[in-house]
């Protein structure tokens, strides 16, 4: 370890929920759960406020919903936190000129003017890092700071919400040794299991095994890692990110697919989806690879690759449909994932070579399905513009009715109207708009 090395993680505080609350100021202080309200839908994220109920990410929706059921769901808005994110990056990277952003919300960073500093002058640092974050952005962050990344990344666990913690030298076996085996970077559900069968369940237990007998278990490279890092030894470098390798996106569906026409046009929102982050990276792609998985959990893949990339959606969605009508198997669709690779830079003009159309019968029995949109054109959540009103967002439509609350995050709490779902003067708009 280096003598005097300080490294910061930064954290965004619930970062999606946070983001809607910011945005839409009648949810601040409120529970928010962001994802779908399907049977199969997850909680993407989750405000503070619903987290005291037992909430948390990756959990079920519905059981979600059962343990809060008062609180405010609404669909992601992934082009909206990924605004907010550059913004925390923007702020990040003039902090230090080396940054290694690990998601949308969290990024480690080791800024020279801190080597050989004390705790006093990392907290204030950590302080004015987590003010420009709010000062750029509107909303909270937590720092932590150690002599290494997983020391880090710890401190910003302790640190939250919305606060700093740094842990100096003298105190980090301290605070290592009561965390559980599962907190260190690389113990994952094997390696857990295979250490409580020994009686390991904390860092500091971990920490005072023989190297011989941990190595024996979970292999020289992986338990000698753990070993150092369990005793607080991490020279891992804060390092920037490999540009990825591909673009994706995926949805499991609340109920299978059935027929062609509705696969045809699931496969073309999905690749608009992968589409937005191929056009956002600068980059074109080379292969589409359609992945089908059907009622039974058997998953099936097609994939095509052109001489040069494209960012054409037509064409790619095209290609992507073409994929998908000789992966989809007998019976349901459960899940359709569209992933975009063989990424590079600067696109030449030529694109893939569009198929011909898909026709749209149904290559089964099934009878066809209708879109959502053409029965029900508002979705809670929806953003919306009104031609006096401005930019609000859908709280409920039914019955012929549409209510919008109309406010971003500039106007405080607004007030919400009930328009026919009809009326001209109310049209779907850019998420982006909230920010205002």
């Amino acid at each position: 370890m280096s003598a005097g090395r300080w490294v910061l993680h930064l954290d965004m505080d619930a970062f999606f929920a946070s983001a809607e609350q910011l945005t839409r100021p009648t949810l601040a202080g409120r529970p928010v759960l962001v994802g779908g309200l399907g049977p199969r839908s997850v909680v993407a994220g989750a405000s503070y406020e619903s987290r005291v109920f037992g909430v948390r990410s990756a959990m079920p929706m519905g059981q979600a919903r059962r343990r809060c059921p008062h609180a405010v769901t609404v669909p992601p808005r992934f082009v909206l936190y990924q605004a907010l994110s550059e913004q925390v990056m923007g702020v990040l990277a003039e902090a230090a000129p080396v940054l290694e952003p690990v998601s949308v919300d969290e990024a480690y960073l080791e800024p020279p003017a801190l080597v050989g500093a004390g705790p006093d002058v990392v907290e204030r640092f950590a302080v004015d890092l987590r003010t420009a974050v709010r000062a750029a952005t509107g909303l909270p962050a937590s720092v932590g700071a150690g002599s290494g990344k997983q020391l880090a990344k710890i401190a910003s666990e302790l640190a939250k919400p919305d606060g700093y913690r740094v842990v100096t030298p003298e105190e980090q076996a301290e605070v290592l040794a009561p965390l559980p085996v599962r907190a260190l970077s690389g113990v994952g559900p094997v390696a857990e299991t295979g250490l409580h069968r020994l009686g390991i369940r904390t860092v500091g237990a971990l920490a005072a095994m023989d190297l011989r007998e941990l190595t024996g278990l979970l292999g020289t490279a992986v338990g000698t890692e753990l070993h150092r890092l369990a005793r607080g030894v991490d020279e891992r470098p804060v390092a920037p990110r490999g540009a990825a390798k591909q673009v994706s996106a995926e949805t499991t569906f609340d109920a299978d697919l059935t027929a062609m026409r509705a696969v045809h046009e699931a496969v073309a929102r999905i690749t608009e989806s992968a589409h937005r982050r191929l056009v956002a990276s600068g980059r074109a792609a080379r292969t589409v690879t359609v992945k089908v998985r059907s009622a039974d959990f058997t998953t099936h893949t097609r994939s095509e690759t052109a001489a040069v990339g494209s960012t054409d959606l037509g064409a790619l969605t095209a290609t992507a449909q073409k994929l998908a009508r000789t992966a989809v198997p007998e019976g349901g669709v459960r899940l359709i994932g569209v992933s975009l690779a063989g990424l590079g830079d600067d696109p030449p003009p030529a694109l893939f070579e569009p198929p011909r159309a898909v026709p749209e019968t149904v290559e089964d029995a099934a009878p066809e399905e209708t879109p959502v949109e053409a029965d029900r054109p508002w979705r809670p959540g929806d953003d919306v513009r009104h031609d006096e009103h401005g930019h609000g967002w859908v709280q409920g439509a039914g019955h012929g009715r549409v209510t919008v609350r109309f406010e971003t995050r500039s106007t405080g709490p607004g007030r919400a109207r009930t328009f026919p779902a009809a009326d001209p003067a109310l049209t779907r708009t850019d998420p982006l708009g909230s920010l205002a």
